[in-house]
């Protein structure tokens, strides 16, 4: 069974000579705005092998000199698959730990000396318990002594670094403000180790390991600018598309204090290593017509055009020979021969991109349509990772499909019960007793009990807790109710509404369990059943919080079994990704996008607003202060904007799709 598809999906296949160039000479051409020498690889898993290599070659050199490897290391989860590479090496008996120190590059302060959520925890937990590092050969700061001794304290964690003849290297991941260790946005480059406070944006990133953002520690012990900088050998990592802006700013932007992870291209052995996904706001990834020679595909003509569009500030059918040649556009004349030729080809095929009948139009030549005109009506199947993803992502689209006469089917994949606020809980819990005392004097034992039961459990909640299974199951029935209130709005029968409660979300925690078979046989249950002709799926592959992606592997798992078993109905099945609160599909990407009136969006914004418990009490809204609904708007009207921008019809909102092929 094949649980990570989505990692698979390629939209913009990028050459190899861009990521990978043959020789010194081509990788000097393609990296001229670069900074700090950064490596590309195409999948996590093997720029991790390219950082383990070096530190597995390094490690054992120190051993044949009888001398001791001296390593800084973050306890980030961008470095647990390098963790995980080296200990597997050790298990294989090909690395030993002996002659190895390592400092932990940070702790969070204050602590009580019973937390067990501390930074050296996670990095026991995700390495140096599973090697045979010597425990006398480990430091870290503490963060539980007294505020008034921590002066003292780094200046003595500085000394014991240059004891051992300083850092031999530095593995670090970076944060999405550009904070290496924590040296947050306007750390200097000469301070040291420090206590520092710990910003909204990184507490935001490090609530996975404490269960919520509040009970992340207010600051933290970090190694500073300058004792980073002063390893001979710095390694800073990042996977997936959530850092590609800063990746961005931290290799090609100015040096600042703004983002500490600019420093970097201060030192003379400073190395980025990055995924594909990580790596996508390069200039040689996006934009490769500036570095180089390209191999153009359909869809890097549009990117490059739209990209034109925008800094000539023109739309596609005015742009001239002139516009092309004086920005690196050149080969583009000679492939059509003209501006005009290629404006006319990119226009229409964004046009072609745009729809009213996302089902299909019944009757009607599809031939330039992005949707099958038959069958119709259509059967069709919308997943939603939780119980709003469906109408914040594509809730103009879903009014439509039901409006235009198809059989749409709604399923819920998570319960989304760790996403509703203790207050919910308290309101309905009133409501129960409430309707307890009215219509049954209070008589009913069950609702008594468990109504005592919850408050005292609610009441003596700490900060970090797990709910009980009781509340869990409470928030999860809420979520299920507003869910079937909007399903109701948008004229979906209650028999086409399906909670499937993946069971890998129900950890009670942020971090969820793996995703696994059983939750891809509950999916593949469902569609086997139904049989469906279209399939919209997730497509937010840099969700926050992991549930979308494990969603989409799920439900891209059921459909290779069912590929596998030759299912019939697979033959007139198209599946399509929407994104939805994060992100948007970048335009060279988009093949279906479906307009919404101010009336049709003004529907959409309602039904996301049945869903009462997500609104401002909702505890992951995440570090962007608007409202899911307010979100969702702005980014449907920009993608309108853009489509306007660029000469093509204008509407008031527009929602964007991706096609996976099957």
């Amino acid at each position: 069974m094949k649980l990570n598809l989505s990692s698979q999906i390629v939209l913009n296949k990028v050459p190899e000579a861009f990521y990978r160039p043959a020789t010194a000479v081509e990788r000097s051409e393609i990296t001229r705005f670069e900074k700090v020498p950064t490596d590309i690889y195409p999948t996590i898993e093997e720029g991790s092998v390219s950082i383990v290599n070096q530190l597995e070659a390094e490690i054992k050199h120190k051993q044949q000199e009888g001398k001791y490897y001296v390593m800084a290391v973050g306890s980030g989860s961008s470095l647990t698959p390098i963790f995980q590479e080296l200990i597997k090496r050790h298990k294989a008996g090909k690395l030993s730990f002996k002659n190895v120190i390592i400092f932990n590059a940070y702790e969070y302060f204050p602590l009580n000396p019973e937390n067990l959520n501390r930074s050296i925890n996670q990095l026991k937990d995700r390495f140096l318990d599973h090697i045979d590092i010597d425990s006398q050969n480990i430091y870290t700061p503490d963060g539980t002594i007294n505020q008034n001794d921590v002066q003292e304290y780094c200046h003595l964690y500085e000394q014991r670094i240059k004891s051992f003849g300083g850092l031999d290297v530095i593995l670090l991941g970076i944060g999405r403000m550009g904070n290496i260790a924590t040296n947050e946005p306007g750390s200097s480059q000469t301070t040291t180790s420090r206590l520092i406070l710990i910003d909204e944006t990184s507490r935001e990133e490090m609530k996975m390991s404490f269960g919520s953002q509040e009970s992340v520690p207010p600051c933290s012990i970090t190694m500073g600018v300058s004792t980073i900088l002063s390893a001979r050998r710095i390694y800073v990592t990042a996977w997936g598309e959530e850092k590609a802006d800063i990746i961005k700013k931290t290799v090609e932007g100015k040096v600042t204090d703004a983002v500490p992870a600019s420093f970097l291209q201060t030192h003379n052995n400073a190395h980025v290593v990055i995924d594909l996904s990580a790596a996508s706001k390069l200039t040689r990834i996006e934009h490769p017509w500036l570095v180089a020679s390209c191999k153009w595909t359909d869809k890097l003509v549009r990117s490059a055009l739209v990209w034109l569009c925008q800094i000539t500030k023109k739309p596609i059918l005015k742009l001239t020979n002139k516009d092309y040649n004086e920005n690196g556009l050149s080969e583009l004349l000679a492939l059509y021969g003209s501006a005009y030729n290629a404006n006319i080809k990119i226009f229409n095929d964004l046009q072609h991109t745009i729809t009213g009948w996302p089902g299909g139009k019944p009757n009607a030549d599809d031939t330039y349509r992005p949707e099958r005109a038959n069958p119709f009506p259509k059967k069709v199947i919308v997943f939603s990772p939780h119980p709003d993803d469906d109408v914040i992502s594509m809730g103009g689209t879903l009014r439509r499909l039901v409006q235009q006469g198809h059989d749409v089917h709604v399923a819920y994949e998570t319960s989304g019960n760790i996403a509703v606020g203790d207050e919910e809980v308290v309101r309905f819990m009133h409501f129960i007793n409430g309707f307890n005392q009215l219509f049954s004097n209070g008589e009913d034992e069950v609702i008594k009990s468990k109504y005592k039961e919850i408050k005292h459990f609610l009441q003596n909640k700490k900060e970090g807790d797990i709910d009980s299974l009781d509340v869990r199951t409470i928030k999860g029935l809420i979520r299920r109710g507003e869910a079937r209130t909007a399903s109701t709005f948008n004229q979906i029968p209650l028999d086409h509404v399906h909670f499937l409660d993946l069971p890998f979300y129900e950890s009670g925690k942020i971090e969820k369990y793996p995703m696994g078979e059983k939750d891809v046989e509950i999916v593949r249950k469902l569609i086997s059943t139904i049989k469906p002709n279209q399939i919209y799926v997730a497509g937010d592959l840099a969700d926050p919080h992991g549930t979308h992606r494990k969603c989409t592997d799920a439900v891209l798992a059921a459909l290779d079994l069912e590929k596998e078993a030759k299912a019939d109905w697979l033959k007139e099945c198209k599946v399509w990704m929407y994104r939805g609160a994060w992100a948007e599909w970048e335009i060279e990407n988009i093949e279906m996008c479906v307009p919404m009136s101010p009336e049709e969006l003004r529907a959409k914004r309602i039904s996301i607003l049945k869903h009462q418990s997500q609104m401002e009490s909702a505890p992951f809204l995440g570090n962007d202060e608007r409202l899911f609904w307010q979100r969702s708007e702005d980014r449907n009207r920009a993608t309108a904007k853009l489509y306007d921008d660029l000469g093509l019809a204008c509407y008031e909102a527009m929602e964007a799709f991706v096609e996976y092929k099957i």
